[in-house]
């Protein structure tokens, strides 16, 4: 399945199934086994329902929570094949057996978990690697979202308290400083609401807690692609219609940026709950995916497009402003405009956006989640704390309060073409 994959869809899959269920780690053996405990519990209620008139003896049919065991007289012995689902790679099917006795069935002959998993041991070093592998990577993500919530929230406020900043470029970079805060504020509240209670089945379980958790964790995701696309929009607009009062498009980028993902999110809660209301409506197998899917990849091609085309404006603006130099200055300054764009645009999901979810998993995780977690702090530290506009207003009021102090503003180098 492609994937775009934004942290939304790796977290959720991955985490979920390696994180966090260390006694389910693949919830396909998990929802295999519920479906035979349903075949097996109506076979044994048609069983009862033929036999209540009759006394029976020996064994009734049983289900020991893997296997269902017929039927069976005083001293028969019953075998069973080891769930191919339990089985490790290349090895043979194992058999057990119970035998019917006085006191009813016996326990098995061999313990499920040593006739379908026999290397038990490397089986479990595997998976405290895999465990501690991901805890790592679930500590190193959350202070990730951790600085990135504190940066946004104080950049928001500098934004907020100094009134002469709030031009239409920067109203547009704190809609999506605000979008940040909620990604970051969604990510632990799933946390907490999922995946506090590790001893919870996460492959069964289904609340309405854990449902709300997951849509309001897919709407901020699709806010903050929205923005994203928005900045890439308006920057494409600058350049490309320099005497538009962009101004007056404020209220077509809070409808692309605030009203298409409740409208998306809105319609992909009403299907769930109409046609696939399973689990906890986290389910990436499901095509109603495809719903929160398609605007995503839409915004990522389309901020990797305009990214390209201003590009080639910069490349243009480069050559003709210098012209005349054979300094290496200028490519420096274009290398700088381009690469902060990186962050703004979103371009880093660019690189897994079509392959399929299974290859490079390690890889994709680190970049979207590790490399996404920290985003806000790259933009808030870029167009805020480093901005030349906002050191300015700063040193201004600190000069008003506190004349003696000296203050040094560092401008961003790339001022001179991008808006």
């Amino acid at each position: 399945m492609n994937s775009s994959l934004t942290a939304a869809a790796i977290y959720i899959l991955i985490i979920t199934r390696y994180l966090v269920t260390s006694t389910h780690p693949e919830c396909s053996i998990v929802l295999h086994l519920r479906e035979k405990e349903t075949e097996c519990k109506l076979k044994i209620s048609a069983a009862a329902s033929r036999s209540s008139s009759n006394t029976t003896t020996g064994c009734v049919m049983e289900w020991d929570g893997v296997s269902c065991w017929p039927a069976a007289s005083e001293g028969q012995i019953v075998s069973v094949l080891c769930p191919l689902l339990l089985l490790k790679p290349q090895t043979p099917p194992a058999l057990i057996t119970r035998s019917c006795t006085v006191r009813g069935w016996s326990k098995p002959s061999v313990p499920y978990y040593e006739a379908c998993y026999s290397e038990a041991s490397d089986g479990d070093e595997e998976m405290r690697t895999e465990k501690n592998h991901f805890d790592t990577l679930k500590l190193i993500y959350s202070v990730g979202y951790g600085v990135s919530l504190a940066a946004l929230l104080i950049a928001g406020l500098v934004f907020c308290c100094f009134r002469k900043l709030l031009c239409t470029r920067n109203y547009i970079h704190l809609h999506l400083f605000a979008t940040l805060i909620l990604r970051s504020l969604c990510v632990f509240i799933k946390d907490s609401v999922l995946f506090a209670d590790r001893s919870t089945d996460h492959c069964t379980v289904s609340t309405l807690g854990c449902k709300a958790a997951v849509s309001f964790f897919h709407w901020c995701v699709l806010l903050n692609f929205s923005w994203l696309l928005v900045e890439a929009l308006y920057l494409q607009t600058l350049l490309l219609f320099t005497f538009t009062h962009v101004g007056k498009l404020l209220w077509i980028y809070a409808a692309v940026g605030w009203g298409a993902p409740s409208v998306i999110v809105v319609i992909w809660i009403l299907l769930k709950k109409q046609f696939d209301d399973e689990g906890c409506w986290d389910d990436l197998e499901s095509r109603l995916w495809w719903i929160i899917k398609t605007p995503i990849l839409l915004s990522i091609f389309t901020n990797f497009a305009i990214f390209l085309n201003i590009s080639r404006i910069i490349v243009q603006k480069t050559k003709s402003t210098h012209v005349m130099q054979t300094e290496p200055q200028p490519y420096r300054t274009l290398v700088r405009s381009t690469l902060l764009l990186v962050p703004l645009f979103g371009l880093h999901y660019v690189v897994f956006a079509l392959f399929p979810e299974h290859v490079g998993v390690k890889p994709r995780l680190y970049l979207e989640l590790v490399l996404g977690s920290f985003q806000g702090f790259i933009v808030a530290l870029l167009y805020c704390f480093l901005n030349g506009e906002v050191q300015k207003e700063i040193q201004r009021t600190v000069r008003k309060w506190w004349p003696e102090v000296k203050t040094n503003v560092v401008n961003l180098p790339t001022q001179e073409f991008i808006p």
